[in-house]
């Protein structure tokens, strides 16, 4: 049997798997704060209708567009699963390990799967400019090229920290003809006033998201579109995990954990969520794992509460595992990973023990140094980020060698991470050679 399990073109999923109508609970519904203008009246002002339609819909399976597809089929969906013995023969473990390999998209991530979708639906729409945020910068150039495929502008505020140190992410966004601006920005009121306390402000998701926000809001002819954490985007990244679900099928497998990292939720839901419907169901027992950063632990430090899900709060209070919307993180070069609250629908999932989280130290160099491990035996470079779920699942195999368990772990490798080479070095290479 070979160890890439490959879908053919017609075998890609048709419909997006929406969790809402099979949570164990009603999703808590947005709020507004109290005795101030309502957000939630804003909402039809800052995104698509489409999205918001498709947010709160409580259909089981949302159909994909005919277009989407096409551009889906046009940027290698199906992607392969792939069995990871030589790492498994490393570890000398009797776990068998398989990992999705999201990182073999023109952009590098699994972030184009509901850009492609948000572009399609803005050009739908009438809209010519899309604005958004980004943090490492897998989001910011999947927009841009969602924007570019269908003839849209782009505007991508990047956390300044990624900014300054990834010029490999800007210049791919200006390549696919987007405008990217550091944040925070002298181009927002929200900005202005950060840099006015701190020209040197390092920036966060939370932040960007704002003055993305807020550049929707001034400019009628542009549009916000998110990269994560909302119920929509999670549905458009569950291609992801139904794919894995006809994988998984095909090889006969059934996962003891699945395991990714988990910033805002995007890749960790879409991976996850298919799955998640067959332990709901009681036909599997999987275990679920998002692996996590001390900079941001929002599902391992975090309160369930309701909270904005940006730094100025603009957004409409949601409820979920969150660290405070105005919380300091420090810098870490899984600058995906850093933001204050993870996506209500994993939260919820959370509350009730089906997702579990670990979180790894901030210095980044046991994540680093599992990742260089998988490098040695896989051969490909993981982002910052899929280094992380790379760790979890090598502490998986390594559980599974000290209590003899075969288990199957499968994990999701979200982005590649040739643009982020100068993280790799600094933190494993300190010699800087």
């Amino acid at each position: 049997m070979s160890d890439v399990v490959y879908l053919a073109p017609e075998e890609i999923p048709k419909k997006w798997y929406n969790i809402l109508p099979d949570l164990p609970e009603p999703l808590p519904e947005p709020r507004d704060p109290e005795g101030e203008e309502s957000r939630i009246d804003l909402l039809p002002k800052i995104f698509l209708k489409t999205a918001l339609k498709q947010e709160f819909s409580k259909r089981r399976w949302i159909r994909i567009p005919d277009e989407v597809l096409e551009m889906y089929m046009h940027i290698y969906r199906p992607r392969p699963l792939v069995r990871a013995r030589r790492l498994e023969k490393f570890l000398k473990t009797p776990a068998r390990l398989y990992y999705k390999r999201e990182d073999l998209s023109p952009t590098g991530s699994h972030k184009v799967n509901t850009a492609i979708a948000q572009a399609y639906y803005a050009a739908e729409e009438g809209y010519s400019r899309l604005t958004t945020e980004t943090g490492a910068g897998q989001w910011g150039s999947a927009l841009s090229l969602g924007a570019s495929l269908m003839g849209l502008e782009a505007t991508v505020y990047m956390v300044r920290f990624a900014y300054n140190w990834k010029p490999g992410r800007r210049t791919l966004m200006k390549l696919y003809g987007a405008e990217c601006l550091p944040s925070p920005s002298d181009r927002t009121e929200f900005g202005r006033k950060l840099l006015k306390k701190d020209p040197n402000h390092p920036g966060s998701l939370g932040i960007a998201v704002s003055e993305g926000i807020e550049d929707a809001l001034k400019n009628e002819d542009a549009v916000y579109c998110l990269g994560s954490v909302l119920n929509h985007v999670l549905l458009h990244q569950t291609v992801i995990g139904l794919e894995v679900l006809r994988q998984l099928e095909e090889i006969e497998e059934v996962p003891d954990f699945m395991i990714s990292c988990l910033g805002g939720g995007s890749n960790f839901g879409g991976f996850a969520i298919p799955a998640i419907r067959k332990r709901l169901k009681g036909e599997w027992d999987t275990r679920f794992i998002a692996a996590q950063s001390m900079a941001a632990p929002n599902l391992v430090k975090g309160e369930y509460k309701y909270d904005f899900g940006d730094a100025a709060g603009f957004t409409p209070l949601l409820k979920m595992y969150t660290l405070g919307h105005d919380v300091e993180m420090p810098t870490i070069y899984a600058e995906g990973l850093r933001y204050h609250a993870a996506a209500p629908i994993i939260s919820l999932l959370r509350k009730h023990g089906i997702v579990e989280a670990v979180a790894y130290e901030t210095d980044e160099k046991e994540v680093f140094e599992a990742a260089k491990l998988f490098v040695s035996k896989e051969g490909f470079v993981p982002a910052p980020e899929s280094s992380y779920s790379i760790k979890a699942a090598i502490d998986k195999a390594i559980e599974a060698k000290e209590k003899d368990e075969e288990w199957v772990i499968v994990f999701n490798v979200s982005g590649h991470g040739f643009v982020d080479l100068e993280a790799f070095n600094k933190v494993l290479f300190s010699n800087g050679t």
